[in-house]
């Protein structure tokens, strides 16, 4: 196993976007933020024995972390610094959306120590922006980007929103390329979930947004162009130039220990995962009173089996025996998912390709029956 992550929840927007169902608040006063720094560097400086915990990836998400004021930002992380045995060549990101930043704060970011950015661009075509109810235009991303680059950031990190409303084959593989025509080298390639309680719950919105099958029919040639731009898929959503995967997000499919920090962050630590409560001003006054142990996890082979096969590394055919799988209805699984090209059984390891991604949760399901 290797060294430990740590993600802070930045749980503050400028406005709510009508597809996102992630905890956020949008509008928040900036004393509430300060606030709320208050409480995450009195709930960092807290944890047990975190001086002694080895630590390589240190991720800001949110909402939009650069929303918060940049001293903020930089209080929060020197707070990890302080506390966590942090590695001199960590990866240290932050989220940020094109229109909250500049080149002074891209140039005082950089010079705090974080080194990898990752910008909510979605897409490259300002009508598609605007029915995502995005705040930029393509061009603000373009600027904020080569802002970043300007900066110092050498690890840009990008969003792409696939099966959106308005959204055709052309227009995605013209998004797909300007992205790789700026200096970024991971694109992160999410399909469009329209999730129960949000704006975009409705039958409008799902009539003018692509159904299942043009939403598969999307990703592929998606991931077809960007193969061709010189990204390599490593996950179901996620594309990198040079070996540079998000060596953060890596730890979730590895199922390596990440402490997550703020309100409704995750943790898994030793194997247990917890979380903060989805509350702030419980997490102001008190932290450690919101922190909830998760129900109903699944076991280890399962989740070995759910991570391993939303990854190009795939899932290893001993561990998978060693868990308990059954090894008879993999190589059944194994030859029929070859016959349909969805996978590939080589040198003991079960690896999904991008038509098998797209139907993996059922290619999970048949694994575990």
């Amino acid at each position: 196993m290797g060294k430990a992550g740590v993600y802070i929840h930045i749980p503050f927007c400028k406005s709510k976007c009508p597809y996102c169902a992630f905890f956020s608040k949008p509008g928040t006063s900036r004393e509430q933020m300060l606030e709320y720094t208050d409480a995450l560097c009195r709930d960092i400086k807290e944890t047990t024995g975190s001086r002694s915990i080895e630590v390589d990836t240190v991720y800001f998400g949110g909402g939009t972390p650069t929303v918060m004021p940049d001293n903020a930002l930089i209080r929060i992380l020197n707070a990890v610094k302080d506390r966590f045995n942090v590695a001199e060549n960590s990866e240290i990101t932050v989220e940020a959306n094109p229109g909250t930043v500049d080149s002074d704060r891209l140039i005082a970011l950089r010079k705090s120590g974080f080194n990898r950015i990752s910008f909510g661009v979605q897409s490259a075509q300002d009508s598609e922006l605007r029915s995502l109810g995005r705040a930029h235009s393509f061009e603000k991303a373009r600027e904020a980007i080569l802002a970043a680059e300007n900066a110092g950031f050498d690890n840009i990190s990008c969003d792409l929103m696939i099966g959106t409303p308005y959204q055709t084959e052309k227009s995605l593989i013209q998004s797909v390329d300007a992205l790789c025509s700026m200096p970024i080298v991971h694109i992160s390639a999410y399909m469009l979930s329209i999730e129960k309680g949000t704006p975009f719950d409705c039958e409008r919105i799902r009539s003018l947004s692509a159904d299942s099958d043009m939403t598969a029919e999307l990703y592929l040639s998606a991931v077809k162009r960007l193969e061709e731009n010189g990204f390599e898929q490593y996950e179901i959503s996620s594309f990198c130039k040079n070996g540079m995967r998000s060596r953060h997000n890596m730890k979730y499919w590895l199922r390596d220990d990440y402490y997550g920090l703020g309100a409704s962050a995750h943790s898994f630590v030793g194997g247990v995962r917890y979380y903060y409560e989805s509350d702030i001003l419980s997490y102001i006054k008190d932290p450690k009173n919101c922190i909830r142990t998760e129900d109903n996890m699944p076991n280890e082979l399962e989740e070995y089996t759910m991570l391993s096969l939303r990854t190009t590394d795939g899932l290893n055919v001993n561990r998978f025996a060693f868990l308990g799988g059954d090894s008879d209805r993999l190589a059944k699984l194994a030859a029929k998912l070859e016959k349909n090209d969805m996978g590939r059984l080589c040198n003991g390891v079960l690896r999904l390709t991008p038509k098998g991604f797209l139907v993996s949760n059922g290619i999970i399901c048949s694994l575990l029956a």
